[in-house]
């Protein structure tokens, strides 16, 4: 609380705290011996509010990746990935330190340990989360953070973008060695696969109540980036569509792990095991732009917002680019 007084021609000010030791100063006017007091009253609460280096101290990582995975994870599409790269920082022994002890080097100790064990896309990834988990620690869990410890540190390189095609004949084995002992659901997926350029996910996802036959298209609810999307449909999309059975809510009522598994065997079956699911979409994003589809045409079907990563999936043959300067010639 601050006391003013009247002492001869000055105006003396004298702020008390309990906890803190009592500050005065004169000034030649009350209204700025006043406006003094208000200050160093409001930096008094400030400091009392904010939280001290203890707390650094007494927190370890572990406990701010623990409040990470409950309250950031559960809000992002990719959350099940995540909690597992959450459970590698968690065993590390760099979970183990207390906050104040962070540093550059301990950042930097854990990207040399994960490198020796998996490949640096993998690091760069779980590094990626520690960096977002300390701005989120720093901007909203009020943790006297001086810097990002991850910001001091290199990180490892990222994969570079798959080229992964199909070969003209390859689409044809595939659709061929599914016999009858396979699962139902393989030759549909992946032929609406390269027709549309959904993820995994996003197919798996379809309802049926998705599907306008009539506007031959297909709504997304729920997609990789958390923009719904509608996607048009060829006429081989709207073939394979009809060719299937009603039985439940979804058009491929199966689980991940179960087409994981078929997808496996069936391109081991054909010897194309280096082919992922995932290559299927580079295929039809290819596909779509040698049909002649505009850049913004070809984002409105796959779902990129950046340009850049569009691009990362549009794969051109030098063979039919060469065709078609022939036919220009």
């Amino acid at each position: 609380m601050a006391t003013i007084r009247k002492r001869g021609a000055s105006w003396q000010v004298q702020v008390r705290r309990e906890g803190h030791p009592p500050i005065s100063k004169s000034f030649a006017r009350q209204s700025e011996a006043a406006a003094w007091a208000r200050s160093i009253e409001t930096q008094i609460d400030r400091a009392e509010r904010a939280p001290s280096n203890r707390d650094l101290d007494k927190t370890t990582v572990a406990d701010l990746l623990t409040r990470y995975e409950s309250e950031v994870t559960p809000t992002k599409r990719g959350e099940r990935a995540e909690r597992s790269r959450l459970k590698v920082l968690q065993r590390h022994p760099i979970s183990e330190l207390c906050v104040g002890e962070l540093s550059g080097a301990a950042a930097a100790k854990y990207r040399d340990d994960r490198l020796k064990l998996v490949k640096p896309a993998s690091v760069r990834r779980e590094l990626v989360i520690l960096r977002h988990m300390f701005e989120v620690a720093k901007a909203e869990w009020n943790m006297p953070l001086r810097s990002n410890p991850v910001h001091a540190i290199k990180l490892p390189k990222d994969s570079k973008p798959r080229d992964r095609r199909l070969a003209p004949d390859e689409e044809g084995k595939l659709i061929e060695a599914i016999g009858e002992r396979s699962a139902w659901y393989l030759r549909p997926f992946i032929l609406l696969a390269v027709e549309t350029g959904m993820r995994r996910g996003e197919l798996l996802s379809v309802r049926w109540r998705d599907v306008d036959v009539e506007r031959r298209t297909v709504k997304l609810a729920h997609t990789k980036n958390g923009d719904p999307r509608t996607v048009p449909l060829s006429p081989r999309a709207l073939e394979v569509l009809s060719s299937l059975v009603r039985t439940e809510e979804r058009v491929f009522p199966i689980k991940a792990n179960a087409l994981r598994l078929a997808w496996g065997r069936l391109r081991k079956r054909v010897g194309m095991e280096d082919l992922r699911l995932h290559d299927l979409r580079h295929e039809a994003v290819s596909r779509f732009f040698e049909h002649g589809l505009s850049t913004p045409e070809v984002a409105l079907i796959s779902g990129h917002r950046d340009p850049r990563m569009l691009f990362r999936y549009a794969h051109p043959r030098p063979e039919d680019i060469a065709q078609k300067l022939n036919r220009a010639g």
